[in-house]
Formats: C-alpha cells, sequence, structure tokens
C-alpha cells in the first residue's frame, strides 16, 4: 500500500487583499475537495495574523496528488493568488505521517 501524500501551505496576504485572498481560497477549497483521491483540504486564516494563511492537505497517494496538481482550477487559482500575496507562491512543506 501506497503512502498518502500530506503537506501544508502557508502565504501572506498583500496589505488590504486578505479577504480577496480568502474567498479566492474558499471557492477553491471546494474545488479540491470534490477530487477523486483527495482526503483533506482545509484551509484556514490565523487568527492573530488575519493576512496569514495555512492550508492542510491530504491525498490518497502520490498519484491523486499529482492529478490534483495537473487539474485545470489550479492555474487559474496559482496565478490569482500570486498576484495577492507577499511570497512569490505558497510556502509548501510536505509531511509523512508518524
Amino acid at each position: 500500500m501506497s503512502e498518502p501524500t500530506i503537506l501544508h501551505a502557508t502565504f501572506t496576504a498583500r496589505p488590504g487583499e486578505g479577504d480577496r485572498v480568502a474567498a479566492l481560497l474558499r471557492d477553491f477549497a471546494e474545488a479540491v475537495r470534490t477530487e477523486p483521491g483527495n482526503v483533506v483540504f482545509d484551509a484556514t486564516r490565523v487568527l492573530d495574523a488575519p493576512d496569514s494563511f495555512f492550508v492542510y492537505e491530504e491525498y490518497v497517494d502520490e498519484d491523486a496528488f499529482r492529478a490534483h496538481l495537473a487539474n485545470p482550477a489550479g492555474g487559474p487559482f496559482n496565478a490569482a493568488l500570486q498576484e495577492l500575496i507577499v511570497e512569490p507562491s505558497s510556502v509548501l512543506t510536505f509531511l509523512r505521517r508518524l
């Protein structure tokens, strides 16, 4: 049995763009949750830093994660997000369940 692919992404909205990032992320999360192989896509906003976002993702395996990356919705989401955040892109951290 293959390992799940687990990661988290962090990014920070540019000043004044937090609500736009939240709306964009909310819509994208709904789409990702319907993808075959997605287990969790939990998009959150940091309480004491509302321009900071934390997304926890889990896919059944590497193939499901690669399918997620190839999903046509990802390109427009990432292009729009890139214009609204401080970082050049989301900062991804891959995890392994113990």
